[in-house]
């Protein structure tokens, strides 16, 4: 006689709260002809606010608990041998205030930024020697090509992040987005490592 057959595959990362109790189909998707929703409602851990901000499942702990329950199924995983907990604390809201204070500061920042590297690479003098190499005559202020470059730096920089406030001009990742992606997967990794070196025990089923 077959055995019934579960396939398990762990999520990447989920949020939870602090003393949420976290269930199979919390850090998994599970596919099964039967009693898939029982399954997905075994409890696993309870993580507390001790537990910082940052936790993680293993997949062998998973498969410990529904074989204890369910002890004649086949269990099949695929995917990730692990999930990244993030618990999330109720904290206060930014103000607006502040806000408006970190955008001032990196607009005037960003804007002494390229004011600078103008200033460094003589830009002004190379837009007079271009404009005189093509008209032959001298103009201490070219706007012609001034005017250009200056709406030329703004349209690039729209173009490179492809975003222009909330609007995407297509699905590819922009630079910014990939070095933040590439950020984030060295944390969760690191993480994960710094789990595993600290030998805690995650599966803490609770009573009840």
């Amino acid at each position: 006689m077959t055995s019934r057959q579960v396939f398990i595959q762990m999520k990447k990362r989920i949020l939870a709260r602090p003393g949420q109790v976290l269930r199979v189909g919390d850090v998994s998707r599970v596919l099964a002809e039967e009693d898939r929703e029982q399954i997905e409602s075994l409890p696993i851990s309870r993580f507390g606010p001790e537990e910082g901000n940052m936790a993680v499942v293993e997949l062998m702990d998973v498969v410990r608990i529904i074989r204890r329950e369910y002890p004649a199924v086949d269990i099949r995983t695929v995917g990730h041998p692990q999930v990244l907990i993030d618990l999330k604390k109720n904290g206060p809201r930014p103000r607006w205030i502040a806000v408006a204070g970190v955008w001032l500061l990196l607009f005037v920042g960003s804007g002494l930024a390229i004011m600078n590297f103008h200033t460094d690479v003589s830009m002004k003098a190379v837009h007079e020697r271009i404009y005189y190499l093509m008209t032959g005559m001298h103009q201490p202020r070219p706007l012609i090509l001034q005017i250009p470059y200056s709406l030329g730096i703004g349209l690039g920089m729209v173009l490179f992040f492809n975003h222009l406030f909330k609007k995407k001009f297509n699905d590819e990742p922009s630079p910014l987005e990939l070095e933040v992606f590439m950020y984030q997967e060295s944390i969760d990794q690191y993480v994960i490592d710094h789990e595993k070196t600290k030998g805690q025990k995650r599966s803490r089923v609770p009573s009840g």
